[in-house]
């Protein structure tokens, strides 16, 4: 689940507005009456949405915005007038006085391309260390070498032998290099 932190200055604002949420569906971490403590609760988590207002007593929802976590999502609570004057900014918007069907229709769109966002992380590929790459050129090196393999035919072999033998493809060529050497 997404978490959702709500930065209100005014705590009984945040807990009506958690009531809500919660009774939607959505899971709240936490309710903040400054920047500062919503910035505190985000660097605990991997990604998610905070709620805010324009103005908090500690700092602009602009500033909130550029201390956050970069997998968060910024949702601004303002009057029509400040929307306008705060176009742009790049953060999504819900005019006051709140209408619930549209804070909630809002906050599904966000919580959707969030989780997205988390799959899309979770399926991409991890990252080799140098290390890691150095093994694997070696040991595509040694098959290049004695076996008279082209470059892919050798990525190709350590590819197959990895899938065969259920391993990765670091730990098939430290094997190629432990039993060729």
């Amino acid at each position: 689940m997404t978490g959702i932190i709500i930065a209100l200055p005014k705590a009984e604002d945040g807990r009506k507005l958690k009531n809500i949420l919660v009774r939607s569906g959505h899971t709240v971490t936490a309710v903040c009456t400054t920047g500062a403590q919503a910035v505190g609760h985000a660097e605990g988590l991997d990604d998610g949405i905070v709620i805010c207002a324009c103005r908090l007593p500690d700092m602009m929802f602009t500033e909130l915005q550029m201390q956050l976590p970069a997998a968060f999502e910024l949702l601004l609570l303002a009057s029509r007038h400040l929307l306008e004057e705060y176009a742009g900014s790049g953060c999504l918007s819900v005019a006051m006085p709140l209408q619930i069907h549209e804070l909630l229709d809002t906050l599904a769109m966000m919580v959707h391309t969030l989780e997205r966002r988390r799959r899309r992380r979770r399926s991409a590929p991890k990252a080799r260390s140098g290390e890691e790459l150095s093994v694997l050129r070696k040991a595509k090196a040694l098959l290049m070498e004695r076996n008279h393999m082209t470059e892919e035919e050798a990525h190709r072999y350590i590819q197959k032998c990895s899938m065969d033998s259920g391993t990765n493809m670091i730990e098939t060529a430290q094997m190629v290099l432990s039993v060729m050497q």
